[in-house]
């Protein structure tokens, strides 16, 4: 029943996405910046309810009241695509960084121009960084958060993290405050399957780090949050379904401290 209802969810996401992206194209391209946001939200929080009605999984979030107003640094953890539709509507227009080919994708490509997405050359390596700054100064100087996943792409839950300097690169030229977000996504919606779990996504916006912090600071600050957090998250998706799938590193992550 779970791959049947996977497979549902599947098709549904992807005909959400297109019928969004296409049927609101014309309101979009006459319409101002309003319609735009308008259009996405709608196709994140219609992409939600879809996920809980057909495969159960629901989405939780906490530490709202964490979120500061104005522009901000956002660094979440990144198990699954989940967070990159879900933290949408918690958040007024956030713009993400994301790799430059998925500009490429006919009509994605022009929503993600008009969204203001920052693009980043992963092949330029150390002069990425660079490219991505112009894009963020913007969006900073139009009070809007930027979105980050400081480990560059997915991580299985309970895997060592491996932080990208491209997050500690943008605190320090930015000045404005690092909110941390935990999450634990992976567990319900794994990264190398189309199987979506029954139960709770959970994820919670931490405490900010304040502009100013020195690298050492904030890298510590930063994964301390994020870490420790997602792994009492873990835990807690283990304690609503002991029937949830295991393996080696996460038994041995959730024995830690327990």
């Amino acid at each position: 029943m779970t791959v049947l209802r996977s497979c549902i969810f599947t098709a549904l996401f992807y005909l959400n996405l297109m019928g969004h992206m296409v049927l609101f194209s014309p309101f979009v391209f006459f319409g101002g910046d309003h319609v735009v946001w308008w259009v996405t939200k709608s196709w994140a929080r219609t992409s939600l309810w879809l996920l809980k009605v057909i495969t159960g999984t629901r989405a939780e979030f906490a530490g709202r009241e964490n979120i500061p107003e104005g522009a901000a640094l956002i660094a979440a953890k990144h198990q699954a695509f989940w967070e990159v539709f879900a933290l949408i509507p918690e958040f007024d227009r956030p713009t993400f960084i994301l790799k430059k080919e998925l500009m490429k994708i006919p009509l994605f490509g022009w929503y993600a121009r008009k969204l203001g997405m920052i693009p980043v050359d992963r092949e330029k390596r150390g002069a990425a960084l660079n490219s991505i700054l112009v894009g963020a100064k913007a969006a900073v100087a139009e009070g809007r958060q930027i979105i980050i996943f400081p480990e560059g792409t997915r991580t299985a839950p309970g895997a060592e993290p491996d932080y990208k300097p491209g997050v500690h690169f943008l605190y320090s030229q930015l000045g404005v405050p690092l909110v941390p977000v935990a999450l634990n996504s992976g567990v319900f919606w794994p990264r190398d399957s189309f199987v979506r779990r029954e139960g709770t996504v959970q994820a919670e916006f931490m405490p900010a780090l304040p502009p100013g912090l020195d690298r050492h600071q904030v890298l510590r600050g930063l994964k301390g949050s994020i870490e420790g957090r997602s792994l009492a998250l873990l835990r807690s998706a283990y304690s609503e379904r002991d029937d949830l799938p295991m393996n080696d590193i996460i038994a041995a992550r959730l024995k830690e401290d327990a």
